[in-house]
């Protein structure tokens, strides 16, 4: 077994929260070994490894941050795919928005002066933002959701907002609303995923990756990591 010494810290895209702390629960389980995950938006992270945060693996939602990094010399490699996610319009109970995939609801509401607030992750920065904003575009929805939107930091806390009881509903992760934490509080349809751009998640160790970062990140692609991610509705990549 590998010495833990120091517990490498994990850069993980928000929609990751539940899956990935699954992923690290069974991988301390199984190797004796920790790490310690840091959740935020991807736009966020990307930043914080250019003014030199010590993370050991990026885990983006979006793989051209990664890939920008890659360019600049931050990362071992170009890392590897290991998602892609969804996008959905998920409602609280009790609002008088219906999540359908076709967003028809939120339409009909909009057009009728229903709707206060709707949530969604900061598209400047939250690559399920830029999703969400994307889909939103498509739907012709986005220049009249301007004065009721609500912008999360990241797609956890759109969700959060979206979940609160003072919004309508919002666009989430996938992932996040299948997790059980969150599943109970509401009601969701998938978007389609022709509605925007594919969230392809890749991942890359950092130059100063340890040991057990590099046995996290093979364990990423171990079978067990796998199907929790298929459990949290990703898509996965082929071997």
């Amino acid at each position: 077994m590998l010495a833990q010494d120091d517990v490498p810290v994990v850069a993980a895209a928000s929609d990751l929260q539940f899956a990935v702390e699954d992923i690290a629960a069974a991988f301390a389980a199984e190797t004796g070994m920790q790490v310690r995950l840091s959740l935020g938006s991807t736009g966020n992270f990307a930043r914080q490894i250019r003014e030199g945060a010590p993370f050991e693996i990026f885990m983006a939602a979006d793989e051209q941050f990664i890939n920008d990094l890659h360019a600049d010399g931050f990362t071992r490699d170009e890392g590897d795919l290991y998602a892609i996610g969804r996008v959905v319009i998920m409602v609280p109970h009790g609002s008088e928005l219906t999540p359908d995939a076709e967003l028809d609801d939120l339409a009909a509401m909009l057009a009728a002066g229903q709707i206060t607030r709707f949530a969604i992750a900061n598209p400047e920065h939250a690559p399920y933002g830029m999703r969400a904003r994307e889909a939103l575009i498509t739907r012709g929805l986005w220049d009249a959701l301007q004065p009721f939107m609500v912008l999360g930091e990241n797609v956890s806390q759109a969700a959060q907002f979206a979940l609160s009881g003072n919004a309508e509903g919002g666009i989430i992760a996938y992932s996040l609303a299948l997790a059980p934490q969150v599943a109970p509080r509401g009601t969701y349809e998938l978007i389609p995923e022709n509605w925007h751009e594919p969230l392809r998640q890749r991942m890359a160790l950092m130059n100063n990756a340890g040991p057990v970062a590099e046995a996290f990140y093979a364990y990423m692609m171990e079978p067990s990591a796998r199907a929790i991610m298929e459990r949290y509705g990703f898509a996965l990549p082929e071997e």
